[in-house]
């Protein structure tokens, strides 16, 4: 990964923290939302949220919940001795009640270590909370001891219907499902239904840390589902950003990692199954998160191979390479502004897979030159290289794919991490 130039200004970085924007309110929320003891509050986990859909079979997202009780597992990155979640109702088309949410240690499955359970309260003290639609909330922090790379279970009660549900449809995760109020069970008994995708958690923040609070060393992963980790065995947390965050963790010093990545996302074009154009949700998806000071930015192949009249998941406009270029520099541009340096990484391979075509080919060896050489990131990372058969490098090295050609597999995860240069971040 090759240097060239170093974050922007602390001025800038003031600039962002008071510029991030309360989600409930529209307000600056630089104070709306105290750390109280221990800190200032950091991202932890994250995931982008999407509007509710099924491209691919059933998922809970287009009926939403009607006196159940939702159960999640994700890993944080950093540890705290507080913690807090992040709910969202972006692409509700009404109002939503959560009933009462908890937060525990996982226990494996759906099931959680008993007297770990922490009752969540909304808003200075209340037990259940009213979402508008389009709204974001974060709840209060609750005392919660956590360590880098440890599982934690977030549980929702939605006792009224809630009606379609903004989810990530891609968690490489099992989420849990129940009848009836089963926030508090340490058992997993009463969860016998099993999903996919994560449902209105959009983020853990903690506060605390053994070392306080690190101003900006957050790392955002941004892209499609090379980010997202398709390809991943499931359940095993070995996307890229996992990964990466394992290599920070090895090192003594681990540092949030937040994986911004959907599956089948572009850079220019909205798309109805995999959320709006990444120029558009960078502002809502990475800017508002705390603490971030780095972004890496591999996205591109969806605009090159999945746009045009004739891709089933279209219809959208073909993309040419100065398009996805211009789209580069947008949130390049975007990044810089709020002080946050920028990771460029070039494509993986995609030959043999359903994006293969000479026309798309090209495409991509002249955006990958162009990444190299531009000098338009502060750092580059080439994960093409990293990936590629060197007997055949329009091609994923088969100990590194997937099995489709088009997405990594878990060692070729590894290699990406592993690609990246740890000063550099």
């Amino acid at each position: 990964m090759t240097s060239r130039t170093t974050l922007r200004s602390a001025g800038l970085a003031l600039l962002a923290a008071l510029t991030l924007t309360s989600t409930l309110t529209g307000t600056p929320a630089a104070a709306a939302q105290p750390a109280g003891q221990g800190g200032a509050w950091q991202g932890a986990w994250a995931t982008s949220p999407q509007a509710p859909t099924a491209p691919f079979g059933p998922n809970w997202s287009t009926q939403g919940f009607a006196d159940q009780t939702v159960r999640q597992v994700v890993r944080v990155t950093s540890g705290g001795t507080r913690a807090r979640i992040e709910l969202s109702n972006r692409y509700g088309g009404a109002p939503l009640r959560i009933t009462g949410a908890t937060v525990a240690k996982t226990a494996g499955g759906g099931a959680v270590q008993p007297g770990s359970v922490r009752a969540l309260t909304f808003g200075g003290g209340r037990g259940s909370v009213t979402i508008p639609a389009g709204g974001t909330l974060v709840s209060d922090g609750v005392p919660f001891r956590t360590s880098a790379l440890e599982s934690v279970t977030v549980t929702l009660y939605l006792a009224g219907p809630t009606g379609p549900a903004t989810f990530h449809h891609f968690a490489g995760a099992t989420s849990y499902r129940a009848t009836g109020d089963h926030r508090s069970d340490a058992s997993g008994a009463a969860f016998t239904e099993r999903s996919a995708s994560w449902y209105y958690l959009s983020g853990v923040e903690v506060s605390g840390g053994p070392r306080g609070h690190r101003d900006r060393d957050g790392i955002v992963a941004f892209g499609d589902s090379i980010t997202d980790g398709v390809g991943a065995a499931p359940d095993a947390d070995n996307r890229y950003p996992d990964e990466l965050a394992e290599r920070l963790a090895d090192t003594g010093r681990p540092r949030p990692v937040l994986n911004h990545g959907i599956g089948g996302n572009q850079v220019t074009n909205d798309v109805t199954w995999a959320g709006e154009a990444a120029t558009a949700r960078f502002r809502k998806d990475v800017l508002t998160e705390k603490g971030v000071g780095t972004v890496i930015l591999l996205e591109g192949i969806n605009d090159i191979g999945g746009s045009g009249p004739a891709f089933p998941g279209g219809p959208t406009p073909e993309v040419s390479v100065n398009r996805l270029i211009e789209g580069h520099r947008t949130l390049i541009r975007q990044a810089h502004a709020h002080g946050i340096k920028v990771v460029g990484a070039t494509l993986t391979p995609i030959k043999g897979s359903f994006y293969d075509t000479p026309e798309n080919e090209a495409k991509r060896d002249a955006f990958n030159a162009w990444v190299r050489t531009s000098g338009a990131y502060d750092a580059v990372v080439d994960f093409d290289r990293a990936v590629a058969d060197p007997a055949d490098p329009d091609r994923i090295l088969p100990a590194y794919d997937s099995g489709d050609h088009l997405h990594p597999g878990d060692a070729g995860y590894t290699a990406m991490a592993g690609a990246l240069d740890l000063d550099e971040l």
